[in-house]
């Protein structure tokens, strides 16, 4: 694994490139052969809170954790356990079929991040659409949708149902349990 550590208010000193990529390397041993790809890697500290932020792009699955915490070392480490959880509900919950490439779970991390800014730049009363994206959506069960949405930490996840071919979406109630929205038949 490649590394891309940042700092935001935060000099990334050696000793802290060092713990962060021996514990990140420590997700490997998950894996059959070790992941050719980019770690991002966003070290932040606001309000005397520290924040770790990691993304693992891979081929066909986005690892991302988020934490803050008062502790830079604490937070890696649960990151680190996040990442892990993560993992292990992938490697042993989601069937094992061949995953296609540019799958919707990529595209899903970019439009929540560009959502938040678009929330922020909306308040001229005008509806302005930035950005349009097309992507093949992947025929999967509501199920396999919902454990897709958690691992990806998402509020919503649109797939393809296998069973009738229609455009599904999973998403996150409020009061914690899960809803699906399909077209009227």
């Amino acid at each position: 694994m490649k590394f891309n550590i940042r700092g935001e208010n935060l000099e990334v000193t050696g000793s802290i490139r060092e713990y962060v990529e021996k514990k990140i390397s420590k997700l490997e041993r998950y894996f059959d052969t070790t992941p050719i790809s980019d770690v991002h890697v966003n070290l932040s500290v606001y309000n005397d809170e520290q924040r770790i932020e990691v993304t693992i792009p891979m081929t066909n699955l986005l690892l991302r954790g988020e934490v803050q915490h008062v502790d830079l070392y604490a937070a890696i480490d649960l990151v680190v356990d996040k990442l892990e959880r993560q993992i292990r509900k992938y490697k042993t919950k989601v069937n094992r079929k061949t995953r296609q490439d540019g799958a919707a779970k990529h595209v899903f991390a970019d439009l929540e991040k560009q959502a938040a800014n678009v929330a922020v730049e909306e308040e001229s009363s005008d509806i302005e659409i930035v950005r349009t994206k097309r992507f093949n959506l992947k025929p999967m069960d509501s199920e396999e949708a919902v454990l897709q949405m958690d691992m990806l930490g998402h509020a919503f996840y649109v797939f393809t149902n296998d069973a009738t071919g229609d455009t599904n979406v999973v998403y996150r109630r409020k009061d914690g349990r899960y809803g699906l929205i399909e077209p009227n038949a």
